[in-house]
C-alpha cells in the first residue's frame, strides 16, 4: 500500500458524485494531502453532473499545488462504484428542487415556516420518507459489495439516512459527519477573544463535550486550556441576548446561511447548556417560538432558506464550472475546514483524531435511547470509530430530544412498511405541526403525499 505513513492505491466510493457542494471540497482536500493517493469512483444518478466532477478533480489533482494524486472516474453504476471500495461516502440530494419546494414551501400555507426543512418538521419528515427507501437501496448494495468498507454519510436527515443504514446492514460501519458544531467552536474562539483578549489560533482548541442528535445537539462541557468556558458563555450569551453577535453589524444580512446566535442565546439562558448548531436548525426543533412568520424570524435575526436561492446557488456553481472548462477562470486548491480527509487519516491509521460524529448510542448518552443515531464525540483510530462517553443530557433537554428520537423512529418504521397511520402520527407530534389544529395537519400530510410518492425500495 505504500511506505511508511504514506498510503496509496486507496478507493473511494462517492454516492452522489455529481455533487456541487462536498465533492468540490473533498477534492480540494485530498489534493492538498500528501500522504494518501489512489482512486475516488463517482457514482451519480445524473450521469453528467458526476462526468463533470471528473473533470473537475483531475483538473484539481494536476493542479501545481496538489500534493495527493487522484484518479477521479465517472461510473455508470453504484455496484461499479462499491466493488473494492475503502471508503464510501453519500451526500445526494434526495429527490429534485421540486420535492424540497413541497417539503419548504408547502406547509407556509398552513401557517408552518422552516428555515432549512431538511431535518425535522413536515419537510424534514417529507424528505425522510422519500429517502428512507433511498438508503435501503444503499445500504443493500454496500452489504452486497463493499461490506467491509467505511461508510461516512453527509446527507440530511443525517440520524435517519445512518440509522437506516444499520437498520438493513446491523454490522456496516458507518457514521454520519455534520460541521454545525465547528460553528459553534468558532463562536467560542470568538467570545474567549472578546472576553478575555486571548487570541485562540484553531477552533480544534476550544475542547467541547457533544451531546444530542444532528443538528440538536448540545455542548454540555466546554474549555479553552485551563478554562471553564461555560460561565463566560452565559456572560456572553446574557450581553448579546437582544442585539445578537456578529464579528461587522449587518453582516449577518449577507448570506441565508448566517445569523446573530440570539436563538443559542436564548437556549441557553432557558436551559443552560450551549445550544451546538445554527439558529436555522435549532429553531425547527422547538415549537414555533422562532418560527411563527418571516417577521419573528426577522427578529431573532436568522433566515428563512427559499428553495429558490437553491436552484440559482446551483446555477451559479455550473456556470464556475463552465469558466474552469473555457478556461476563464481556474481551479481553486485551497482546504475547506472540513474533517473528512482528517478522517480518512485516522480510520488508516496514519494519525488519530477526536471530533464529532453521528454514531449509534452504545452507552454514550445513558439516558437516551440504545441504538439510536445520536451525535458524540469519538476516538478515530486505525479502522475503529470509539464514541466518545459524553453522560447523560439534563432532563428537561433529554425530554427535548428523545422526543424527536422517537419521533424519527415512527418515521423510519413508517417508512419501511408504508404505514400511513404511523407516519401521521409521527408528523402531527412534531412541534411545529402540533401548533396547528389537527384538521389543517390531516389536509397538509395528504397534500404533501408522503405515503404516496416514495415506496421502499
Amino acid at each position: 500500500m505504500g511506505r511508511a505513513n504514506v498510503v496509496e492505491g486507496i478507493k473511494i466510493a462517492y454516492i452522489g458524485g455529481g455533487s456541487q457542494g462536498w465533492a468540490r471540497r473533498l477534492m480540494s482536500d485530498l489534493a492538498l494531502e500528501e500522504r494518501i493517493s489512489g482512486t475516488v469512483a463517482l457514482y451519480d444518478v445524473n450521469i453528467e453532473a458526476a462526468s463533470t466532477n471528473e473533470k473537475i478533480g483531475n483538473l484539481i489533482s494536476s493542479h501545481p499545488e496538489a500534493k495527493g494524486k487522484w484518479d477521479y472516474q465517472a461510473v455508470a453504476s453504484i455496484e461499479e462504484a462499491l466493488t473494492g471500495s475503502d471508503f464510501v461516502i453519500i451526500s445526494i440530494l434526495p429527490g429534485t428542487f421540486e420535492d424540497m419546494r413541497n417539503d419548504v414551501h408547502l406547509p407556509e400555507r398552513y401557517g408552518i415556516y422552516q428555515s432549512v426543512g431538511d431535518t425535522v418538521g413536515p419537510g424534514g419528515i417529507s424528505r425522510a420518507m422519500r429517502t428512507i427507501p433511498m438508503f435501503v437501496e444503499i445500504a443493500g448494495k454496500i452489504k452486497q459489495h463493499s461490506p467491509e468498507a467505511w461508510v461516512i454519510n453527509y446527507t440530511n436527515p443525517m440520524s435517519l439516512c445512518t440509522r437506516t443504514l444499520y437498520e438493513v446492514f446491523p454490522e456496516v460501519k458507518a457514521f454520519g459527519c455534520c460541521h454545525e458544531v465547528f460553528g459553534t467552536q468558532e463562536l467560542l474562539a470568538d467570545m474567549v477573544n472578546e472576553m478575555l483578549g486571548i487570541e485562540v489560533k484553531s477552533r480544534k482548541d476550544i475542547k467541547v463535550t457533544v451531546a444530542g442528535i444532528n443538528h440538536f445537539t448540545w455542548i454540555t462541557e466546554a474549555a479553552y486550556k485551563n478554562i471553564d468556558l461555560l460561565p463566560l458563555y452565559r456572560q456572553f450569551a446574557e450581553k448579546y441576548r437582544e442585539s445578537g453577535y456578529e464579528e461587522e453589524e449587518g453582516s449577518w444580512e449577507e448570506s441565508v446561511f448566517s445569523s446573530t446566535h440570539r436563538v443559542k442565546f436564548d437556549l441557553f439562558l432557558k436551559y443552560g447548556q450551549i445550544a451546538a448548531a445554527g439558529d436555522r436548525h435549532l429553531a425547527e426543533f422547538m415549537p414555533p417560538d422562532y418560527l411563527k412568520d418571516p417577521e419573528t424570524v426577522q427578529k431573532w435575526k436568522f433566515h428563512l432558506t427559499p428553495v429558490d436561492f437553491r436552484i440559482e446557488d446551483q446555477k451559479r456553481k455550473v456556470a464556475e464550472n463552465q469558466k474552469v472548462f473555457s478556461g476563464e477562470s481556474e481551479v481553486a486548491v485551497e482546504p475547506s475546514g472540513e474533517e473528512g480527509v482528517d478522517i480518512l487519516l485516522a480510520l488508516l491509521g496514519i494519525e488519530e483524531l477526536t471530533t464529532n460524529v453521528n454514531i449509534p448510542n452504545l452507552g454514550q448518552i445513558p439516558n437516551l435511547p440504545h441504538g439510536a443515531i445520536v451525535e458524540t464525540n469519538a476516538l478515530i483510530r486505525r479502522d475503529r470509530v470509539q464514541p466518545v462517553l459524553a453522560g447523560g443530557l439534563p432532563l428537561d433537554i433529554a425530554n427535548m430530544v428523545q422526543r424527536h428520537i422517537l419521533n424519527q423512529e415512527g418515521v423510519l418504521k413508517a417508512a419501511l412498511s408504508n404505514d400511513k397511520r404511523l407516519a401521521f402520527n409521527a408528523f402531527i407530534n412534531d412541534p411545529l405541526v402540533s401548533a396547528i389544529p389537527r384538521e389543517e395537519a390531516e389536509k397538509l400530510f395528504e397534500e404533501m403525499g408522503m405515503t404516496k410518492k416514495h415506496l421502499p425500495v
